[in-house]
């Protein structure tokens, strides 16, 4: 018998395991960012994040259909982006528990764009909205980065469903 397998026959991947799978993958933890029609802040904590291009620089980060904030990042013309640091953890837990407090007793700015930016981060970014995907149970949204600064220190990194540091090599 051929282990291969016709096309359009194959075997689908659990969710648990294709969750395992993607957790293989290390990557740093940031926090996104929109305001609403009245100027409030909300935000998440992502690890769905990448560049795109480098001409025009897009970046693209996912969001799952059922986040509390999720119309509100449909509705937002502009994202922002703070890239958190190692000694951050706390603050990546917090946007990742549903509520919609997250920014109270947090030091932040609105940015150029008006978007709420994290204060003592890697890295802040603001984007306006390009493109936005429906794919499965996520929106995909691109964005074209009208500005960004960066600051010292190292990432929060997320692996294998546990938070990791950096540590370099002797």
């Amino acid at each position: 018998m051929s282990s291969e397998t016709p096309a359009g026959t194959q075997r689908g991947v659990a969710a648990e395991e294709f969750r395992r799978a993607c957790g293989r993958f290390g990557t740093g933890i940031a926090i996104a960012s929109v305001v609403d029609d009245n100027g409030t802040p909300h935000g998440l904590t992502i690890s769905s994040f990448t560049s795109v291009s480098l001409d025009p620089p897009l970046v693209l980060i996912c969001l799952g259909h059922a986040v509390t904030s999720i119309d509100t990042f449909r509705k937002a013309r502009f994202f922002g982006l703070s890239l958190l640091r190692d000694d951050q953890r706390e603050i990546s837990d917090r946007f990742a528990r549903k509520g919609e407090a997250r920014f109270e007793g947090i030091a932040w700015r609105r940015g150029e764009t008006g978007v709420p930016l994290l204060n003592g981060v890697l890295a802040e970014m603001e984007c306006a909205v390009e493109r936005r995907i429906e794919a499965g149970d996520h929106d995909i949204l691109i964005g074209k980065l009208v500005a960004a600064k960066t600051h010292p220190g190292e990432p929060l990194i997320h692996y294998a469903g546990r938070y990791r540091s950096l540590v370099p090599k002797p």
